[in-house]
């Protein structure tokens, strides 16, 4: 225990604790995480709308996003030192209440400048809430039901992030985009009346930790830095930009100063030692690299669809949609029978049928259909109810209780930053392959020979420089395609990598039962 624990303060058995309510408990902690999870995609698709309101420019939107995703990876790591000083009970319902506060501030905003203070705040708020989420339900289970409970969270992991778009266009086009952030209202102050009440009396044992100020300035700068280059990257044309430099060169100061300090202050802010566990860091990276993967494929696929095939938003939506049909049908199967089953051999199992999704997609052309389209991302869907799941329990298998809450922050903290940096360098290398191939098809056209005019002529029924701009589409469309396609190879490659990861992690997978299970050291 740290040497500024509360004087006194004993070991709380938290095992026997029970809610009156387990099933009501489980809800309103469900909805919380739900609402948080798809707070992250719902706002994407509304982004011209909010912007054409409020007076605000196409760059300017996309803050938006980036302040959510700047503020909720600064707050993540932090979550164990909260935990410590207020306790998971009482931080939950604090966290959820003020993530309602900031969602009706964001749909008050009258300037774009408001609503991205707002987001920046709702980010914040938000960094604990699922970390917490994981750790209560966790702790509310019996050990022989725990599985279910990290099932269920999975899924919601999975299904948020598909119903954010679907759900936001739809808010968007038939109501107004303030309501994208105002049903967050009486979900969250039902889940933290619910949840607060449910768990009042439950043990948790307190400590006054000091508060380590050069870790938290080094982990605000340096995670400040590192997530607005991610997010600003592709705009800015990386390191061609002064300004993608300088928060390189301030992020990677910042960082390597924090990680230094964390492993050797006597009170860590951040408690970096939990990668002593070999489960906790095998889990860890299979986690990481796999979001990232799994994030990039969320990534390409809508894009594709919209700007390679001509879908619409909505329809591009209802062809990706079918990845979230299987871990809702087959989730709370995998939470009840997965305990009889080695989790490598689940999470081996999800890998390989995600990586047959993403080798299959390499193998996608320009004539491929809906039904097609659907059917892969049905398939995938399958891969991902194994996923989750067995991966969470193997990271956090060999936490002790105290443990669970800081590592569940911290694990989750990384998975945020793989997916961005997923999203910055898929978008990244399609664009770039895209260019290289583009430059392959077209060096043997040349405009000035007389076969070549002829057909373009043709092409553009009569019109030459229509026929040469349906060829020029044409032929982007097509470089655009296979350099989609070589992502796809890469990305199944890496699935099957992250299979190594996961036969580093060693059994027993159960949680372990011990004392005090709240967030003190």
């Amino acid at each position: 225990m740290s040497a500024t624990a509360t004087a006194g303060a004993t070991p709380v058995p938290q095992a026997g604790f029970r809610p009156p309510n387990i099933a009501l408990t489980t809800l309103g902690l469900a909805l919380a995480s739900f609402m948080q999870v798809l707070d992250l995609t719902i706002a994407n698709v509304s982004l011209p709308t909010i912007s054409g309101n409020l007076g605000g420019s196409a760059n300017q939107a996309t803050w938006v996003i980036t302040s959510f995703a700047v503020s909720n990876a600064i707050a993540l790591p932090l979550t164990g030192w909260l935990t410590r000083h207020f306790g998971e009970r009482k931080l939950f319902v604090w966290a959820t209440f003020l993530f309602v506060i900031a969602s009706l501030l964001c749909g008050l905003a009258g300037s774009m400048g408001q609503l991205v203070t707002a987001r920046a705040l709702q980010g914040f708020v938000a960094g604990p809430m699922y970390p917490i989420t994981q750790a209560l339900l966790i702790s509310i289970y019996p050990p022989h039901k725990r599985g279910q409970a990290i099932a269920l969270l999975a899924m919601v992991t999975v299904v948020a992030p598909i119903a954010g778009p679907i759900l936001g266009g739809w808010i968007t086009d038939n109501y107004s985009w303030e309501w994208i952030f105002f049903i967050n209202v009486p979900i969250g102050i039902f889940a933290s009346l619910v949840v607060g009440s449910q768990l009042r009396g439950r043990p948790e044992r307190l400590e006054k930790p000091k508060m380590d100020y050069v870790g938290l300035v080094t982990l605000v700068i340096g995670v400040g830095a590192l997530q607005t280059l991610l997010d600003l990257g592709n705009d800015h044309d990386w390191f061609r930009s002064n300004l993608i430099v300088i928060l390189s060169i301030v992020s990677a100061i910042a960082l390597t100063v924090f990680v230094i300090w964390e492993l050797t202050d006597k009170d860590p802010i951040v408690d970096l030692r939990l990668f002593r566990h070999r489960n906790f860091s095998a889990g860890t990276a299979a986690m990481v690299i796999a979001y990232a993967a799994f994030f990039s494929v969320g990534i390409l696929v809508p894009l594709w669809l919209q700007r390679n095939l001509g879908f619409t938003p909505i329809w591009a939506g209802f062809a990706t949609a079918p990845i979230g049909i299987l871990p809702v049908l087959l989730t709370p199967f995998v939470g009840k029978y997965a305990h009889k089953f080695d989790l490598r051999w689940l999470a081996t199992i999800a890998f390989i049928a995600m990586s047959m999704t993403s080798f299959a997609r390499a193998g996608f052309n320009l004539d491929v259909d809906f039904r097609h389209i659907a059917m892969v991302q049905l398939f995938q869907g399958f891969g991902v109810a194994l996923f989750f799941m067995p991966v969470l329990q193997i990271l956090l298998s060999d936490l002790q209780p105290h443990e669970i809450a800081a590592g569940s922050g911290l694990a989750t903290f990384m998975r945020t930053l793989g997916g961005s940096f997923a999203a910055s360098l898929t978008t990244y290398a399609w664009t770039e392959r895209g260019a290289v191939h583009h430059a392959h098809l077209t060096e043997k056209i040349s405009t000035y020979d007389p076969g070549t005019i002829e057909k373009l002529t043709l092409m553009g029924g009569g019109d030459l420089q229509k026929g040469a701009a349906m060829m020029e589409q044409m032929i982007s469309n097509q470089a655009a395609q296979i350099g989609f396609n070589e992502i796809f190879h890469l990305l199944g490659i890496v699935f099957l990598v992250v299979i190594l990861f996961v036969w580093i992690a060693k059994p027993p997978f159960g949680a372990k039962v011990g004392p005090s299970a709240a967030g003190g050291h």
